[in-house]
Formats: structure tokens, C-alpha cells, sequence
């Protein structure tokens, strides 16, 4: 068996960690419903089948392009099918399959501690963002420029509740 250095042997870790989280299916699943248009969309499915200009119309915002593979994605994740009913114009219906239903309740979940612990998250980070300007000697509000901080979505996720 050939010595590793220390770098190699972390450089081995990362690799076989790496492979972990790509094969995980927590992971998996987090990468699918972390984005935001596919979580909008589960949503707006939750009521039942819609055409895609119901689904624009209800997900604003997104461009069609991320609209059609956001839907095409969870239609081969198997969690949303497309009907295609041939008229003039063709109608394409969109609707949740039984997997896509039983995903729902997870997704309320999320709401729900959204809704109990951002207030706390909040203040969390302004506390992080207020001692990380002390040790640095900036002010809290360039430390909070400078560590851009993802928008807020809170509230729309509000029908799946």
C-alpha cells in the first residue's frame, strides 16, 4: 500500500464525500424542491390540473424557458404528468401524480417552520452580521452587503398550508 500525503488523503475524502452526497437521496431530493420555481409550481399543482398559461400566470416571474424545464424535470422525476389533448390549439394539461401529492405535506412542513423561525433566523444573522463587523472593523450594514443574503420567499408558499 503507497504513503499519502495528508493533502492527497484529504483530497481522497472529498472525492468519496463528494460521491456520497451526489448518490444520496435526501440530497437528491433537497437539490429538486430547493429550487424555486419547482416549488412554486408543486404549489400551484396542488389544486389540480392546470394548462401552462394558468401555471405562468400563477408562478410570476418565471421566465417560460425555466417554466418549461422545471416542468419537464418533475415530469421525469415522476412527481407531475403532461397530457397532451390534440385540438386547435393543443391543450397541455399539467397535474401531480400520486408521488407528487404525497411530496405536499413535506413542503407544508417547510412552511410552517418558515413561518415559526425566520423571525429568528433574522435576528440571527444580524447578530452574526453585527459581531462579524466588530472583529473586522466595518459596519454592520456593508458586513450585511457584503455576505449578499438570498431574497425572501416567505409568503409563497402560503396556499399549501
Amino acid at each position: 500500500m503507497a504513503t499519502q500525503t495528508a493533502a492527497q488523503r484529504r483530497r481522497a475524502e472529498a472525492l468519496a464525500y463528494q460521491e456520497f452526497v451526489r448518490d444520496c437521496p435526501t440530497s437528491r431530493l433537497l437539490d429538486r424542491i430547493g429550487d424555486k420555481w419547482v416549488t412554486l409550481l408543486l404549489v400551484a399543482l396542488s389544486d389540480g390540473a392546470r394548462r401552462y398559461g394558468e401555471l405562468s400566470r400563477q408562478v410570476p416571474g418565471a421566465s417560460q424557458k425555466m417554466l418549461t424545464q422545471s416542468l419537464r424535470a418533475l415530469e421525469r422525476d415522476g412527481l407531475v404528468t403532461r397530457s397532451v389533448t390534440p385540438s386547435v390549439p393543443v391543450r397541455v394539461d399539467y397535474e401531480l401524480t400520486g408521488l407528487g401529492v404525497s411530496l405536499l405535506p413535506v413542503l407544508r412542513a417547510i412552511k410552517e417552520w418558515a413561518e415559526l423561525h425566520m423571525a429568528d433566523v433574522g435576528a440571527a444573522r444580524a447578530d452574526y452580521d453585527a459581531a462579524r463587523a466588530e472583529r473586522v472593523g466595518d459596519s454592520p450594514e456593508r458586513a450585511v452587503r457584503a455576505e449578499r443574503v438570498g431574497g425572501d420567499r416567505t409568503g409563497r408558499l402560503a396556499r399549501v398550508g
